[in-house]
């Protein structure tokens, strides 16, 4: 595991995974949390966060290998539970440039019928 603090007070994920910020759960357990999107691009449109803040895929290790499998074999299993047959996308943006916006690790998972809004 990797030496992230558990948690960053001015996170808007932080605040989602403790409760202060309500979101449309899909699945939770002790270290992942999903929900859907607030602004889908695509006909469903999740997002997998780890419990613990990590601020982007530029600060993980190699011992951050089994959360990042966890995170998209759990997006592979809700595409099929949210009933999308018809293919997906997994999506990490990384830094500025990389377009993250929020500076939580997260995973977007997206799929559906096309066209989507965005992607």
């Amino acid at each position: 595991m990797s030496t992230h603090d558990h948690a960053d007070p001015n996170c808007i994920f932080c605040k989602i995974v403790a409760g202060q910020i309500p979101s449309k759960k899909v699945f939770e357990d002790e270290e992942l949390l999903a929900f859907h999107d607030i602004n889908p691009w695509a006909p469903v449109h999740i997002l997998i966060i780890p419990k613990r803040h990590i601020p982007s895929m530029a600060e993980i290790s190699d011992a951050d290998a089994p959360l990042l499998g966890r995170m998209t074999a759990l997006g592979t299993r809700l595409m099929k539970e949210l009933g999308v047959t018809g293919g997906f996308r997994h999506v990490i943006n990384t830094g500025r440039d990389g377009g993250q916006e929020v500076y939580h690790l997260h995973l977007h998972v997206m799929g559906g019928p096309r066209p989507w809004l965005k992607g």
